[in-house]
């Protein structure tokens, strides 16, 4: 069982990495350029004087921040994860195993999702009671200074006035980052280590450490970690980027509908992280079945991979 099989001429794969980190760079820039400029057509000159409402998601310019959103990701993530393939000569499909899913297996990664979030709210509680040394309170503060902010921008985000902007918002922060933080991190970043390594474990785990990083929120480092490890077991085992971007949207689906019932029903968004609250063993046992469930995702995998 490995991943996807690499062309004995690949490129060293520490060279993959540096290329996809300029190819990141360059695109986000690039994309992040244009955002500006369809900015700049919407409100005007103007803008120049209010660039700080911009960034901090005021409402009347929340649109344009939406853009720039849309338009950064999928210069930093999709863009780069392309840019490789293309850069070895190879078909985006066949360099990142993009064969067709299966649906019993896709059924199973929904399965998957569902069962993990009592033990995913568990660490996400666990993490977010995370205290540092009495010498290293001002990081602490600093630390929860960016997650206020990060909660505030994600709420800025989320909120939907309309059908349209939840369809929006869906494309946003659900479709655009499963396509493209998967072809970046699990296709590109866990793909490479592997290579350089020759160990799936420590590539999955270190690009998780990576994914759960670049998010730049600390008390949300744990679950996020995890997820990204699940994200990538899943492409380890059936060799296909497919169920990892399924899991991916699943996950930040949910977040973005969860948000439109609240906002439907009249309940401030801010209460959106508040734990349901399970009792120890629902916890427990959330984890023994999501750890059961991806052996039989790991199973079922190897049965297709001996009928293709």
């Amino acid at each position: 069982m490995n991943f996807v099989t690499p062309n004995k001429e690949e490129i060293n794969p520490f060279l993959q990495l540096l290329l996809l980190l300029f190819y990141g760079i360059a695109g986000g820039l690039v994309f992040g350029l244009i955002g500006m400029a369809i900015n700049f057509l919407m409100y005007g000159m103007d803008l120049l004087h209010n660039f700080n409402a911009l960034l901090a998601g005021e409402a009347q310019y929340v649109s344009g921040l939406k853009i720039i959103q849309i338009l950064s990701s999928i210069g930093t993530f999709i863009l780069p994860g392309i840019a490789l393939a293309l850069t070895e000569k190879q078909k985006v499909t066949s360099f990142y195993g993009l064969k067709r899913p299966k649906i019993l297996a896709l059924m199973l990664v929904l399965i998957i999702m569902i069962a993990s979030m009592p033990f995913m709210e568990w660490t996400a509680i666990w993490n977010q009671k995370m205290v540092l040394p009495e010498f290293l309170k001002g990081i602490e503060r600093w630390m929860k200074e960016k997650e206020d902010a990060a909660m505030q921008l994600t709420i800025t985000l989320l909120t939907a006035r309309s059908n349209f902007d939840f369809v929006v918002n869906l494309f946003m922060i659900a479709v655009i980052p499963a396509i493209g933080e998967e072809l970046m991190f699990r296709g590109g970043v866990q793909r490479s280590l592997n290579r350089a390594f020759n160990n799936p474990h420590v590539a999955i785990w270190f690009t998780a450490i990576i994914f759960s990083a670049i998010h730049v929120q600390f008390y949300g480092f744990i679950p996020r970690l995890l997820l990204g490890a699940g994200f990538g077991y899943l492409y380890y085992f059936s060799g296909s980027l497919w169920y990892a971007i399924v899991a991916h949207f699943i996950n930040n689906a949910y977040a973005v509908c969860a948000a439109f019932y609240m906002q439907k029903h009249n309940m401030p968004l801010n209460n959106a992280d508040e734990p349901i609250g399970f009792p120890w063993y629902g916890y427990l046992i959330s984890a023994i079945i999501t750890i059961a469930l991806f052996q039989i995702f790991k199973n079922n995998a190897e049965r297709e991979r001996k009928l293709d």
